[in-house]
């Protein structure tokens, strides 16, 4: 049997060859004249030309493998490629072939029991319970701009794959930070558009806006259709925003120096999801969503197709829509009288001295079971490392893109914080 790295190599060519007489049929689609006439006769080229193209995918010989000997391909790949840049093979596979990408989803596995970031969906799902992803923010200044990447290296680094992008928007009695996909297209019109975080007037109370609704619930603010381009998305199928979270910041009234006291209220993630003896094995995902680019599911398909996006933003699945939100608070720093300053342990991963670092754990209840290391457990930390350069590291229970929302929150000035 020829080496993986040579079956990939293989692969990305035949993807490449059909990806190209696909853009070529595009192409020759928008070229065609506006006559009647003309435009049945090219639409019915391009039927063709597309037909071509699925029956030489489908005839490859990599769709006609055995299924054995298929799938252990596939699980070589995935078990030995569990870093990026090299993960971007795993992808490569999900895009050979249906059978192909069928096998994908019985194989890889969520960040919450694998540990690893793969597909887009991934982004709005819970993150490793043992330890946390370690990513870094860079912020564009003159572009209002904010770019999520995730570390390649254990050391803290400029080299990364990016994740996310934000841009910050300022209104009459609030800011909004547009969250998407795409580092070039952050509106909230783009198909890359994911949620947003908004900001009251004093910079105090944040509230996270998901694209998508959460099995936890979540409030739609918005059932109006929005445009997407020049084109109305349909009615049928409403691009609401779900309120998943609230972020609130402690009013300085008499102005003391200290830090900045934080409470994250997640509404889309219940209090039981950091009690004791939680097994993870247990959390539902469901393995049809883990392949999906998470865009396509705001545009007018059937509603099966929305209903199965409901696990993107709802992170666990908790069977109990009762159960108390999440609450989040930031870990209390203590006063280092050689320093003169106020210290957490971020353990190397910030080195800059800043109001906007922070340190999030569970605001837990006496009534709960929770032990106290968990207490003490850190769910999310983001700190300074440089001008304009910031580390987030994050874990279970929070996905990459609410951790990234509530980062975004201790950019904005906050005069009457500090």
């Amino acid at each position: 049997m020829p080496p993986i790295k040579n079956i990939i190599q293989d692969m990305k060519g035949g993807i490449g060859s059909i990806s190209k007489r696909s853009f070529d049929v595009k192409l020759s689609y928008n070229r065609r004249s506006r006559s009647h006439s003309q435009g049945v006769a090219a639409t019915s080229g391009d039927d063709n030309h597309c037909k071509t193209a699925a029956d030489i995918l489908h005839e490859s010989c990599w769709a006609n493998l055995p299924y054995e000997l298929l799938r252990d391909i596939i699980e070589r790949i995935e078990g030995s490629e569990i870093t990026w840049p090299a993960r971007r093979n795993v992808v490569v596979c999900a895009g050979v072939c249906r059978t192909w990408r069928e096998i994908i989803k019985e194989i890889v596995k969520p960040p919450l029991l694998s540990g690893v970031l793969t597909f887009p969906v991934s982004l709005k799902q819970p993150g490793p319970k043992d330890s946390p992803v370690q990513c870094f923010i860079k912020q564009d200044r003159t572009a209002s701009a904010y770019y999520l990447y995730l570390g390649l290296a254990s050391t803290i680094c400029e080299n990364g794959k990016f994740l996310l992008a934000a841009r910050k928007f300022r209104k009459a009695t609030s800011t909004d930070y547009i969250i998407s996909f795409d580092g070039e297209d952050m509106s909230r019109g783009s198909n890359t558009y994911i949620g947003k975080l908004r900001s009251n007037f004093l910079g105090t109370k944040f509230t996270i806006y998901d694209s998508q609704p959460s099995h936890s619930g979540g409030v739609a603010t918005s059932h109006a259709g929005r445009r997407v381009g020049s084109k109305q998305v349909s009615p049928r199928v409403p691009a609401s925003s779900y309120n998943v979270a609230h972020i609130a910041y402690e009013l300085n009234v008499l102005g003391t120096r200290g830090p900045r006291r934080m409470q994250c209220t997640m509404h889309s993630i219940p209090a039981s999801a950091v009690e004791a003896g939680l097994n993870t094995s247990t959390v539902e995902i469901p393995s049809s969503t883990l392949v999906e680019p998470l865009p396509s599911f705001r545009s007018s398909r059937s509603k099966s197709v929305i209903s199965e996006s409901n696990a993107f933003s709802g992170p666990l699945n908790s069977g109990n829509l009762k159960d108390d939100p999440l609450i989040l608070k930031n870990k209390a720093p203590r006063w280092h009288e050689q320093l003169q300053c106020w210290c957490l342990n971020f353990r190397g991963r910030v080195t800059v001295a800043s109001v906007k670092n922070f340190q999030l754990v569970a605001a837990t209840e006496p009534a709960q079971s929770v032990s106290q290391s968990d207490q003490d457990k850190v769910i999310l930390q983001f700190g300074k490392v440089g001008k304009d350069f910031f580390t987030m590291d994050y874990r279970y229970p929070l996905s990459a893109f609410q951790a990234f929302a509530i980062c975004l929150s201790s950019f904005d000035t906050k005069l009457a914080c500090e």
